[in-house]
């Protein structure tokens, strides 16, 4: 093992580090005050494709400073863009499930073992509900005791703040007002999962046809959303971490449509690159058409790449004239 040794440099510092590499540049000030604001750490995995594949991080002749901003700038606006669209199909595949399973069978349907596969861990679902509304109902009670201490003698108005803050959460809202079932209906169930949650309770649905039921909804066949879902999840918590997102290459596969006349890229059909960010976007992309079918998502995708046309998209699992492929036109 080695001990670490490398020192803390300031911003200054790390300007004079990168000219000694070998990166041009042409504005000192400004990348001083790019480097006060985005850490040189953070900075680093945009560095890398202008850098020799060496250990001594020398960057390779005519590479700029500005060069690694403008990737930098580009990856943050695909992470926007990236993020609002998963918000839109994660809302939407709660939707789904609520309006598929708690009017097939009942809004408490999900307390039901018989709806969840064997291997599926009910009971922790079950305890995850159990401790938000316990949570919630202590957050009352401590709001209450803060309210009653109110110099104001007005009792009506002390009750009218109770009762404000009882209706800010369906958690709080259920727990105080109803006994029998112990746990909020499934429609507010959703709304509480996380999207890994959310994948998770799909993915251990027991009933095929609940799943078929589902996930048709997106023009999609089970394997699929369920595939689709977790890679979402793990784009999402990319997104939510602020990392590198633009070449990243996913630790999961995402399965990719077999059947003949599904609209899917020319240029992913036998791509073997499916851990790239490619099939992410197509992933997005088909989703948000069915979802909303005016979308201007994919407009404002395509018009993200011909702002920074420098971008080397063949780290990305894409290809010259990917954008003229007839998926992202119809």
């Amino acid at each position: 093992m080695t001990v670490f040794q490398k020192p803390a440099i300031t911003p200054a510092q790390q300007i004079e580090l990168l000219k000694n590499r070998g990166l041009t540049i042409i504005d000192e000030q400004r990348a001083l005050c790019f480097l006060e604001v985005v850490s040189f750490f953070r900075l680093t995995p945009y560095m890398r494709p202008f850098q020799h594949n060496n250990d001594a991080h020398q960057f390779k002749e005519g590479a700029k400073f500005n060069q690694i901003t403008k990737l930098y700038d580009f990856d943050r606006h695909l992470r926007l863009l990236a993020i609002d669209a998963i918000e839109r199909v994660e809302i939407s595949v709660r939707a789904k499930i609520s309006n598929s399973l708690c009017t097939k069978y009942d809004p408490h349907w999900y307390l039901d073992r018989q709806y969840f596969k064997n291997n599926y861990n009910h009971q922790r679902l079950l305890q995850s509900i159990r401790d938000k509304q316990n949570t919630a109902l202590e957050d009352y009670k401590r709001e209450c005791i803060r309210i009653d201490k109110l110099q104001s003698s007005d009792s009506n108005y002390k009750a009218f703040l109770k009762q404000k803050r009882q209706q800010e959460s369906y958690a709080r809202h259920y727990s105080l007002t109803y006994t029998k079932p112990k746990l909020m209906p499934g429609w507010a169930l959703l709304e509480e999962l996380s999207l890994g949650e959310l994948s998770h309770l799909y993915k251990g649905l027991a009933k095929d046809k609940d799943k078929k039921m589902i996930a048709s909804g997106f023009d999609l066949y089970p394997p699929l959303l369920e595939s689709w879902l977790h890679t979402l999840t793990v784009i999402r918590n990319i997104c939510a971490h602020h990392s590198r997102l633009w070449n990243r290459e996913l630790g999961i596969k995402p399965v990719h449509p077999t059947q003949k006349d599904f609209n899917w890229p020319v240029y992913l059909q036998g791509n073997t690159q499916h851990t790239r960010i490619a099939t992410v976007l197509s992933i997005l992309h088909h989703i948000m058409q069915r979802i909303s079918p005016d979308t201007n998502w994919h407009n404002h995708l395509l018009d993200l790449f011909k702002n920074f046309p420098e971008i080397p998209i063949k780290q990305m699992g894409l290809i010259e004239g990917w954008n003229e492929d007839i998926f992202w036109h119809e």
